[in-house]
């Protein structure tokens, strides 16, 4: 009649099957027991366990009004009062206001963090432990040390899982404006309407927090309005993809074409479109004319291979699909995947893994011809006047190899790569209006395909300037790379 529980099964999948013919085969069994499972998502947890149970998921609750409720709900009466110090309690609410803050922020993707960090309990329930001490320890007489407040918080705390410079830099922006003297004046807000409530008792900022907004603005968390935009967006785009990727796949889709006669056609299409694979000999000898040992021809190099294990692995997936629907050969797992997701116009996870980032199969395979184009120009005419520097694998890579260039052009003058820094700027051509390589003095390369995201450009005054509403990406002229 008791519970039990089983905690990381994913780490112990055998034992599973045997659970399972335990609990369906036993005769008796008393109408309290529960067997109780924590696991992290697995494709090969048994999917019959799966299905004969009640599944629970933990998420982070969506909004500060949710974050701030969940926080609280779990904030004794003893720890409100933990402490004399008058600063105790703004400074407790203030944190969970920023512990909301950070993981709210994970929603907006690249917008939010640059690198999606897993910031938890545990970081909340360190930096009130240390909040804590650090008002015991001070005493009301001295008061808070805030720049010491600010780095623990920034630095450590939070700061100790990030990894970024610019999210560094963000989090201690949030530590300087959130924490100080200020937050105790009557004016100090967080956002309009968001401000640290007064209170004795965690009723008293349940009560508040229950007024709080359900649907928060980006504002609140310091970003533009728009950010919402993409955010719904790719809700919306994940909802879809998810209902399109449960539908039944039957073969026939009522009187119509049937899946395989459909996904065929497409195939016939993209194998008539792909290019013809690169011949090594060939690249090398056109490599060597160019100048075998230059960095940027090292680079292309490198992007050719890559794009030949792609035009290979598109070529071969095609062709045994094609095969596969004719009966000639079994369909693989594998296959069966390429065939729902042409069906679906959607890339297929082998294709997906060796390749680059897009919203449907049709742009995928118009990029493929585009960046492919650009790499055997380059090959055959020889360096071109500007690059198409997001059609590149590695657009690192090739600006390191710029830098190298530049450098061994300077070597005279006593140059080194570690000393070499990267200058940008953006001129007033369109990719149209480029006729020549970049002055010969001053070197680098032109680069062009670049967007702009939350902003706008102003081509005659060539600055940033408020993007208009709902324009989501503005495109920018040439850009000018040099070292």
């Amino acid at each position: 009649g008791g519970w039990l529980l089983l905690q990381n099964c994913h780490l112990g999948l055998e034992f599973l099957d045997e659970l399972m013919d335990t609990i369906t085969t036993k005769e008796s069994m008393s109408e309290d027991f529960r067997t109780w499972i924590t696991t992290e998502a697995h494709p090969e947890f048994p999917i019959s366990l799966l299905q004969s149970s009640i599944k629970f998921t933990n998420e982070p609750p969506q909004g500060v009004k949710a974050g701030l409720k969940r926080t609280y709900s779990a904030v004794t009466q003893d720890l409100l009062e933990v402490s004399k110090m008058p600063q105790w309690k703004p400074l407790l609410y203030a944190v969970a206001f920023l512990h909301t803050t950070v993981q709210e922020r994970r929603k907006f993707g690249p917008l939010g963090w640059n690198i999606p960090y897993e910031f938890n309990q545990a970081d909340f329930a360190a930096s009130v432990q240390f909040v804590q001490n650090h008002l015991n320890d001070v005493g009301i007489k001295h008061g808070v040390n805030w720049s010491c407040v600010r780095y623990m918080l920034g630095e450590v705390q939070y700061g100790g899982r990030v990894t970024d410079d610019l999210d560094k830099a963000l989090l201690n922006t949030y530590a300087r404006v959130w924490f100080g003297e200020h937050m105790f004046s009557e004016k100090f807000c967080f956002y309009k309407g968001y401000v640290i409530p007064k209170g004795d008792t965690v009723e008293d900022y349940l009560q508040y927090i229950e007024q709080l907004p359900v649907i928060d603005t980006p504002e609140v968390f310091g970003l533009h309005p728009n950010a919402d935009i993409t955010y719904q967006t790719n809700l919306a785009n994940k909802t879809f993809s998810t209902i399109v990727s449960i539908q039944p796949k039957d073969s026939t889709t009522g009187g119509g074409e049937t899946r395989e006669a459909v996904v065929q056609r497409l195939a016939d299409e993209m194998l008539e479109k792909l290019p013809a694979d690169y011949n090594p000999h060939e690249v090398k000898a056109q490599l060597q004319k160019m100048g075998a040992i230059q960095p940027i021809n090292i680079f292309l190099h490198q992007e050719i291979d890559r794009m030949q294990h792609v035009i290979s692995r598109v070529r071969a997936t095609l062709t045994d699909l094609k095969l596969a629907i004719d009966g000639t050969i079994i369909m693989s797992e594998e296959l069966q995947d390429a065939l729902d997701n042409i069906y679906d116009a959607r890339i297929p996870k082998l294709w997906f893994r060796i390749s680059w980032e897009s919203t449907t199969l049709g742009f995928w395979f118009t990029e493929l011809l585009e960046r492919n184009q650009q790499f055997s120009s380059w090959l055959q005419d020889g360096r071109p006047n500007q690059f198409w520097m997001t059609g590149f694998f590695n657009p690192q890579g090739f600006l390191t190899a710029m830098r190298q260039e530049t450098t061994r052009m300077n070597l005279a003058k006593g140059w080194e790569l570690d000393s070499v820094v990267l200058y940008s700027e953006v001129t007033k051509m369109m990719k149209e209006d480029v006729v020549g390589p970049p002055p010969a003095d001053i070197g680098g390369v032109y680069i062009h395909g670049l967007f702009l995201e939350g902003a706008g450009w102003d081509r005659r005054n060539s600055k940033l300037i408020e993007s208009a509403p709902k324009v989501l990406f503005t495109s920018l002229p040439v850009v000018h790379v040099y070292a």
